[in-house]
């Protein structure tokens, strides 16, 4: 099947990063294919698995190219300051989806 199909899904998330919704679980958990999924679309997070979603250098890579995405993040890696900063710092909405002692750092 071509869900299951690596090198199918590795072109279909280069080129639009939510198609990782049509990856078969396995991909979904695949460093490889979920990093260019959020690279493309930062949303793309929503659709990775639980594990994915709690490792640091993914979040980032989807934080850095849509803020909004912190919101599919793990809860520690949403209370992750540096995580949270590069977030705000692309759309400084995503600060409703970080945790409340974050939101009262001024800085």
């Amino acid at each position: 099947e071509l869900r299951a199909d690596r090198e199918v899904v590795l072109a279909a998330v280069e080129q639009d990063g939510e198609a990782l919704e049509h990856a078969s679980q396995e991909l979904r958990a695949d460093r490889e294919i979920v990093l260019a999924a959020v690279k493309q679309d930062g949303y793309a997070l929503q659709c990775a698995s639980a594990e994915m979603r709690a490792e640091r250098e993914i979040v980032l890579a989807a934080v850095q190219q849509s803020g909004r995405a912190l919101q599919f993040a793990s809860e520690e890696l949403k209370a992750d300051r540096e995580v949270v900063l590069a977030a705000v710092q692309q759309d400084g909405s995503a600060l409703q989806f970080a945790p409340q002692e974050l939101k009262a750092d001024r800085e």
